[in-house]
């Protein structure tokens, strides 16, 4: 990392809000214009730490917490579009602005289908613009990894549903439920564990008779 680089980084305020940008770009000059544009768009809101090569990006990801990656697709060791496959299979859940010095609206595309939050082209960008891009990414990120949880949660519930419809080995004599995992339960905690229902305990008249018979033969003052 450049002096210039790592001086504009240590200025920044602190702050538990600020939004953690990993900044991948081996260009001094774009990377020292990229910070003054996001300093001067929301002074102190954003914390960036700027690395030159993609291994220390990775390195970087993997020992801190960042909330959004800006990943140039031009680095000593990558480059294109590998660039930013190799960064997203490595950090799955950090969400990617890529930004790329051509004008290339297939590149974009393909970055987009494959997982990227944005696209931005260097030298058609002001600090508004990358401002936006970087939180426009935290949010959707954040939004598609609840959406994973919502369909998660589905299927379990659909999983046991199924399960329910299917044939359930009940012991003839105490009625107990046999489990996936071969141990013997309590009808209440199999459908407990199974089900969002809950019980109340009674007596039904005919067990009434059967255990209670004298009490019930005198009846009830």
């Amino acid at each position: 990392m450049s002096s210039a680089m790592a001086d504009l980084d240590r200025s920044m305020p602190s702050g538990d809000d600020r939004i953690a940008i990993l900044l991948v770009e081996d260009s001094p000059g774009d990377a020292r214009l990229l910070q003054e544009f996001l300093a001067e768009s929301d002074p102190g809101r954003f914390a960036v730490t700027c690395v030159e090569t993609l291994a220390q990006a990775m390195r970087l990801a993997g020992a801190r917490s960042f909330d959004v990656m800006l990943l140039d697709l031009s680095l000593p060791d990558d480059d294109g579009l590998d660039t930013f496959f190799s960064a997203h299979a490595r950090a799955p859940s950090l969400p990617i602005v890529v930004l790329t010095g051509l004008d290339d609206a297939a590149v974009a595309l393909k970055a987009i289908q494959a997982g990227a939050q944005d696209y931005l082209v260097k030298g058609q960008i002001d600090g508004q613009l990358v401002a936006r891009a970087v939180r426009y990414a935290i949010e959707r990120s954040r939004l598609q990894i609840e959406q994973t949880r919502l369909i998660h949660e589905l299927e379990t519930a659909l999983t046991r549903v199924k399960t329910l419809q299917g044939l359930l080995p009940i012991c003839a004599s105490c009625k107990k439920i046999r489990d996936d995992k071969g141990y013997w339960n309590q009808i209440e905690s199999y459908l407990r564990e199974h089900t969002n229902a809950d019980f109340t305990h009674g007596i039904c008249p005919e067990c009434s008779r059967r255990l209670y018979a004298g009490f019930m033969d005198r009846g009830v003052d």
